[in-house]
């Protein structure tokens, strides 16, 4: 929405994502594609299997890989894990990080929007991300040095003990960026 009609966006907040890494033939250095084997994982059969059969466990799994284990109690995960059982869950799952790559179709209906979205397109929205500097999915390297991207300003911080749950572990930074943002103009 913010590349594509900047006009209906007044600011962006983003959490622990790089800019310009949702595009399947690009190249990614090799720390970063360790931390997305999850991604890939997501491509196999066996994934889906996993999914099936052990839904809690792989997403335990990875929660406690992308925030360092300190995302959540026993009890607050079951709590969330309940929604693992939507009938959905496995496909939408497994079809997101497929098409993300470049290994299941999209809707025919959205190609030629994809493909501008793909470059990726300059953001002419004031934007701020927050990215924690544990974050064992979206690596630190993906959001800095990206303010090119952003014609309207681009402000990063970086939370030093925070996973790439920012709006969990720092909630409170979450609503001041917000404000800050909000505020300025």
């Amino acid at each position: 929405m913010a590349t594509l009609q900047p006009e209906r966006v007044r600011i962006l907040i983003t959490l622990s994502v790089g800019y310009g890494t949702n595009d399947p033939s690009q190249q990614l250095f090799f720390a970063q594609a360790r931390a997305y084997w999850y991604q890939w994982y997501f491509g196999l059969e066996r994934c889906r299997a996993a999914l099936e059969e052990d839904r809690r466990g792989l997403c335990r799994q990875l929660w406690e890989t992308w925030s360092l284990g300190r995302l959540f109690d026993d009890e607050e995960f079951e709590e969330m894990a309940r929604y693992f059982e939507n009938t959905n869950f496995v496909e939408v799952s497994i079809h997101s990080y497929r098409h993300r790559w470049g290994d299941a179709p999209g809707d025919p209906a959205y190609g030629a929007l994809e493909a501008r979205l793909a470059s990726p397109p300059h953001v002419a929205v004031p934007t701020t991300l927050l990215h924690g500097a544990d974050d064992g999915a979206t690596l630190l390297e993906t959001s800095g040095g990206k303010e090119s991207y952003f014609t309207a300003g681009y402000t990063r911080h970086v939370f030093s003990g925070v996973g790439h749950c920012v709006q969990r572990e720092r909630p409170e930074a979450v609503v001041d960026a917000v404000l800050e943002r909000a505020t300025a103009g």
